[in-house]
């Protein structure tokens, strides 16, 4: 019988001296993790079976929704673990690699940029924030028509047609701008931000629309501030309602490993 082939699965890079997870820990494959370490750096990986996680695999596998949900947590779990004991820079879900060699070829290769990455995120996290639009108020009645004016139930339904769509052209735009005073206010108790396009309703999980969908960098010893002002902001911008997430691993801080948008 041939041995099975295998391929290795990157998690997150670390100093050299930092600790792995614990040894029950295990990773999209259910195997052990282990280090590859070159160059002073640490890469954190499982071998994974080629049939299941190869390229060939990967492209079929990533349009199985519950095989993604599955793998998506399986990989962020490790991540998390790892954040436990350090800075980590972590990897962008799926990267994969043909053996160990490779592996250390990149720790060399990119090594000023990682530790450059690792420094960046050192004794700080991320923390995410989502703005959505408050619901806009029911419109004022329109008050009694003028002798000449039209009138009918027709003409009763455009008035109330108008006023509805002033009211949340106007919602829409007092959410916009509590969502900038709310941005401005988080960047200044953080060390970095980043910005991305609102999601749609569908994938936010809400029917309001979200105006803001930010992450920030945030020092450990102000990450109680951070959460506060979060808190009192909520309650100063009443045409938005926030949602603060985190802390998580720096995945938008990291540079190439993450996603770009830097304000």
């Amino acid at each position: 019988m041939t041995a099975e082939a295998r391929c290795v699965w990157l998690y997150a890079v670390t100093a050299d001296d930092a600790g792995l997870p614990p040894d029950g820990a295990s990773g999209v494959g259910g195997g052990r993790l282990r280090a590859v370490r070159a160059a002073g750096l640490t890469a954190v990986v499982e071998d994974v079976a080629e049939d299941e996680f190869g390229e060939a695999a990967l492209r079929r596998n990533l349009e199985d929704l519950d095989w993604l949900e599955r793998t998506a947590r399986a990989h962020h779990a490790v991540i998390g673990a790892l954040a436990g004991h350090g800075p980590v820079v972590p990897m962008r879900l799926a990267t994969v690699y043909s053996g160990d060699d490779p592996v250390a070829d990149t720790l060399r290769r990119r090594n000023g940029d990682l530790r450059e990455a690792l420094l960046r995120v050192k004794g700080r996290g991320e923390w995410g924030v989502k703005a959505y639009a408050a619901a806009p108020a029911d419109p004022a009645p329109e008050p009694p028509g003028r002798p000449g004016d039209a009138t009918g139930p027709g003409a009763a339904y455009l008035q109330r047609r108008r006023a509805q769509l002033s009211s949340r052209t106007n919602a829409r735009q007092e959410a916009a701008a509590g969502a900038q005073a709310v941005h401005a206010e988080l960047i200044r108790l953080s060390v970095s931000a980043r910005r991305y396009p609102p999601q749609a309703p569908g994938l936010a999980g809400q029917t309001a629309p979200m105006v803001l969908n930010a992450a920030y960098l945030v020092a450990d010893e102000r990450a109680g501030e951070f959460a506060a002002a979060v808190n009192d902001l909520t309650g100063r911008h009443r045409s938005v309602l926030l949602a603060l997430t985190g802390p998580w691993p720096a995945y938008s801080f990291v540079g190439g490993s993450g996603t770009s948008g830097e304000e």
